[in-house]
């Protein structure tokens, strides 16, 4: 999608994404005429007479205006009409399985997921008697290979993690519809910014907004948009059952966050490509994965879906595990560190970090594989310390 995305009719008239991350959800507070919402830190609410809520404000896990403004503003961003906003990217996933599963369900996840995702549903999920299967989510194929009666959602990630798998979204919205399922879209590698999963038939999109919505590594947070109201009703009633809420100070960072999101992904994506092109030319790297390259087998359907590619990068060492870690511990602008999409530049070995729990499975990542979160430092300097770092 190379033209401006555009906003949700219900958020007033047309506006660019920069706008609409700026003011969507952040009208003046009324009563100072503060420009930026108030961190409304606050538990309970005056209600006017037994039952009155004061402007749907009864208590905090059920709404809080500072979170109400963060909603509306990812609603906003994700051409949506429903947003939640979460303590985490799992809590939020966690509000989806709760919402739309039931005992004898199935699940059809990607081969290449998150590992804290992988974890989810092998270690707790599984418990609640939900079955589910792995399938390639690049190959529509082998994804309607893995359908059955049951089946009630396909999970996707694109890009993915840490592969940066390509997902065509959709062509996998029509495989799940067909069949009777709903479509979850983790869109946290893209953002909205690059990507709006519900404007190609997606019907979940899940953020951990830790990531490049926040983009300072100061906050742990999540959120879903659907385009179904009675689908956002369900999810806001299991958000307040299970109470995994985000809370007023982590919205007011999230949302302080997303003001500056597609300038810094402007830099991340740029920054990434010159950093993607170094390692596809060095003689120590295998293999490069980064979609923006057209080496990529999902180059093509990036190019249709998504603005530009992003700021993560993944490559392989040809010497094997070894040199891998020796890769990571020996880069000095790149920090070494779990999470991304922060302005600092992190790297990582996934094998025994962030993947550690796909060890023996199916979703078992290779283990000369390193993943680096390109951050907005000056492009020179990372690929000075790249360079040094790979001998």
């Amino acid at each position: 999608m190379n033209e401006q995305q555009q906003s949700h009719s219900s958020h007033g008239p047309q506006h660019g994404f920069e706008t609409l991350a700026i003011h969507a959800g952040q009208e003046p507070d009324p009563h100072t005429g503060a420009v930026v919402p108030p961190i409304y830190q606050v538990s309970t609410y005056k209600q006017d007479g037994v039952g009155g809520m004061r402007n749907g404000y009864e208590y905090s896990r059920s709404a809080n205006p500072t979170r109400t403004a963060l909603e509306e503003n990812v609603a906003a961003l994700e051409s949506g009409r429903r947003g939640l906003a979460f303590a985490s990217g799992l809590a939020a996933e966690d509000c989806v399985l709760r919402t739309l599963l039931k005992p004898d369900d199935h699940v059809i996840i990607p081969d290449d997921a998150y590992g804290g995702t992988f974890r989810l549903f092998s270690k707790v999920v599984e418990r609640w008697g939900i079955e589910w299967s792995v399938a390639n989510t690049s190959d529509p194929a082998a994804v309607r290979a893995q359908l059955r009666d049951r089946t009630k959602l396909i999970w996707v990630e694109t890009p993915s993690n840490p592969v940066l798998g390509i997902t065509d979204i959709a062509v996998m919205a029509e495989v799940a519809h067909t069949a009777g399922a709903r479509l979850v879209v983790d869109n946290t590698f893209a953002s909205p910014y690059l990507q709006q999963p519900l404007t190609l038939g997606a019907d979940v999109v899940v953020h951990s907004t830790t990531k490049y919505m926040g983009g300072h590594s100061d906050v742990v947070g999540g959120a879903l948009v659907v385009n179904e109201d009675a689908l956002g009703e369900e999810l806001a009633f299991h958000q307040n059952s299970i109470g995994g809420v985000a809370g007023p100070f982590d919205s007011w960072l999230v949302m302080r966050g997303i003001k500056t999101l597609g300038v810094r992904m402007d830099r991340h994506c740029s920054n990434a490509s010159r950093v993607a092109e170094l390692l596809e030319a060095h003689p120590r790297v295998s293999q490069v994965y980064y979609p923006g390259l057209p080496s990529h087998p999902g180059h093509e359907v990036a190019v249709k879906q998504m603005r530009a590619f992003g700021g993560m990068v993944s490559f392989r060492l040809r010497e094997g595990e070894r040199a891998a870690l020796e890769v990571c511990d020996r880069t000095k602008v790149f920090t070494l560190g779990e999470s991304l999409g922060g302005v600092e530049s992190l790297i990582e070995h996934p094998g025994k970090m962030t993947h550690a729990s796909t060890e023996g499975s199916a979703l078992e990542v290779p283990s000369d594989l390193v993943r680096l979160s390109v951050g907005i430092e000056s492009i020179d300097d990372l690929l000075a310390d790249l360079a040094q770092a790979l001998g």
